[in-house]
């Protein structure tokens, strides 16, 4: 089975790359979920030395005062054969074979971010990957060194800010924290252990390192915290003897110095019986199996994780829409396909798949028979405006046997009012229309991505509506004066006539204006414009159902679709004018999810393996 190391590794690489370790993102990522180990400890406290002496490489900066001034995330990988490098995630393709080189280009990173003439920490990690034969597959994190004082140079707060920085990596459950410990100070002022005992009070994944056992005073001996016995740690802690000062100065390589310390603690009768378990060679092999350990327990959790994920990515980036296409051909067949989800969300809306397409039968069913109702029909058919009428239309020579003419003009004049409510009807369906636009806009995902698109749309949807809306208006208005124009004639035949079978007139010339006469012809008028207003409150909804609903429902685009045609791809590139942060997010949102659908088959394999 692969080492689950290099697989870890690896998957930390890429999230590097990415820029996948909880910046800029509220969605889980993978690097806070995938094992690691930080190292903590006070300045001086030999973590320099310790990490050095994992890797068999003398490669980090040294000085006075806060060197580390960045997180270090330091992976090694372990090649069977081959000259030993190492890569920075900054410089991905330059490999460095001198590692005075890495060290230079750590201190040079750190002032690039922090300044090079200030103290100052920062919070951005820097990313090196070392290959070597002489490593164990391991990912440690070196973190700046704890310390009690600011100095020159540096802010009051420098304290609280090294140590919130050491906290957010050490708090994380998955974070193994290896305390280092100088034993020739007293343990009960250790930074690390107090540190380290506030986030992991438990000890379950803290290992302690107690450092220059070679420097204690004489006649003393750290035999009781490496047995256990005194400051226990779940783990059994381990000693080592790091290079002293002048070995640094001289250049002791590190395979010296790590066959010095195995022979410092088998020939030191104190630590003789302990030492088959110290020193950084055996700290490195502890550690990777132990990281290997854990990172097996937690595949479960992985997978969980990571599909959960791979889930909320494929759903931000189907919110986000598909990206821009780059051809022309493709632009149009874009926009063309956005325009028709637009336009199948309207005829939803029309159709009572969503809501709003009832406010238009609303109209028709109330809002139109009201406005007939409202019409005064009775005040333009009162008495003195029938005699009125009639007077005028007999003109010098009055009626003879019944006021066709006064009719007519009081029918016309009373069908006349009927246009009002008709085109009230038309502009209130214009209204629904335009709203049910507005909200088919609203609702179409993928215009929201494109302002100007979205606006274009909207705009030749509502001109569409304005033109269905005249065209509504004259065919309305025509019923109507076509009621005018021809008269029912059935209707009239239907009423008594003014002589009666025996040839008789039932009233004088001179009686017919009468009252009671004129009354009648009110009566009759009345009567029959209520008929007309029946018909027409049914065929006026017919009327503007076809011109207008009908019409939303089958041409809304057609022009905005004949103009687009003629665009050249510039044109149309300027319809996709996307936000420049979304497309950014897009990119970015792509990226992640090809990286964990990637960790997603690498893990899964290695479930299956086990």
């Amino acid at each position: 089975m692969e080492n689950l190391i290099s697989l870890v590794n690896r998957l930390q690489r890429a999230c590097t790359a990415l820029g996948d370790h909880g910046e800029e993102t509220a969605l889980p990522t993978l690097w806070d979920a995938l094992p690691s180990i930080a190292v903590v400890g006070g300045q001086s406290s030999g973590k320099s030395s310790v990490l050095e002496s994992v890797v068999g490489k003398d490669f980090l900066p040294r000085g006075s005062g806060i060197v580390t001034r960045r997180p270090l995330v330091l992976q090694l990988h372990r090649l069977d054969e081959g000259r030993e490098y190492a890569e920075f995630g900054h410089l991905p393709r330059r490999k460095f074979t001198d590692f005075a080189a890495v060290r230079k280009e750590i201190a040079d990173e750190t002032d690039r971010e922090t300044g090079r003439s200030t103290k100052q920490i920062s919070t951005v990690p820097i990313y090196l990957s070392i290959y070597s034969p002489n490593v164990v597959n391991l990912t440690l994190i070196d973190l700046p060194g704890l310390t009690k004082v600011a100095v020159d140079g540096q802010p009051d707060s420098i304290v609280m800010d090294i140590e919130n920085m050491v906290r957010s990596y050490i708090e994380k459950p998955n974070c193994i924290i290896l305390a280092i410990s100088p034993a020739n100070q007293d343990l009960a002022t250790s930074d690390a252990i107090k540190i380290s005992r506030e986030v992991d009070p438990k000890g379950e994944r803290t290992f302690g390192v107690l450092t220059k056992i070679d420097l204690m005073d004489k006649g003393t001996d750290a035999v009781d915290i490496l047995e256990g016995k005194a400051y226990r740690l779940q783990f059994p802690w381990i000693g080592v003897v790091n290079r002293s000062q002048q070995d640094i100065n001289k250049n002791v390589d590190m395979i010296a110095a790590r066959r010095r310390e195995r022979e410092y603690f088998a020939q030191t009768p104190e630590y003789k019986h302990l030492a088959h378990r110290m020193g950084s060679e055996h700290l490195g092999k502890i550690l990777s199996k132990h990281l290997e350990a854990v990172i097996k327990s937690r595949i479960p959790g992985l997978q969980s994780l990571i599909n959960k994920t791979v889930i909320e990515l494929e759903s931000e980036l189907s919110r986000l829409g598909k990206p821009i296409a780059t051809d022309a051909g493709g632009k149009l067949y874009m926009i063309m396909e956005i325009c028709r989800t637009f336009d199948g969300i309207f005829k939803e809306h029309l159709d009572g798949v969503r809501p709003g397409g009832d406010k238009i039968y609303n109209v028709f069913d109330n809002q139109l028979p009201a406005a007939l109702k409202r019409l005064q029909f009775d005040k333009h058919l009162a008495m003195e405006n029938v005699r009125k009428l009639i007077t005028e239309a007999d003109g010098y020579q009055p009626h003879l046997i019944a006021p066709e003419q006064g009719y007519r003009r009081l029918i016309e004049t009373a069908l006349i009012l009927i246009k009002g409510p008709a085109e009230a009807a038309v502009d209130a369906v214009h209204g629904v229309l335009k709203e049910l636009v507005h909200k088919a806009i609203n609702e179409t995902v993928e215009l929201k991505q494109y302002p100007s698109l979205r606006v274009e749309v909207g705009n030749a949807a509502i001109e569409s509506l304005d033109r269905m809306k005249e065209e509504s208006r004259k065919a309305t208005i025509q019923l109507v004066e076509m009621e005018n124009s021809y008269l029912t004639v059935d209707f009239f035949r239907k009423l008594p006539q003014d002589v009666e079978k025996g040839g008789n007139p039932t009233h004088s010339i001179f009686d017919r204006y009468n009252d009671s006469y004129l009354r009648r012809i009110g009566t009759t008028v009345l009567s029959y414009v209520n008929m007309v207003c029946g018909s027409l409150r049914n065929s006026i909804p017919k009327s503007i159902v076809y011109c207008q609903v009908r019409e939303a429902k089958r041409s809304l685009l057609d022009h905005f679709f004949t103009d687009l045609g003629k665009k050249e791809g510039k044109q149309l590139g300027k319809l996709l004018d996307e936000d420049p942060a979304i497309m950014q997010r897009r990119i970015s949102l792509a990226k992640r999810l090809e990286l964990y659908r990637a960790a997603q088959a690498e893990i899964d394999s290695v479930a299956w393996s086990k």
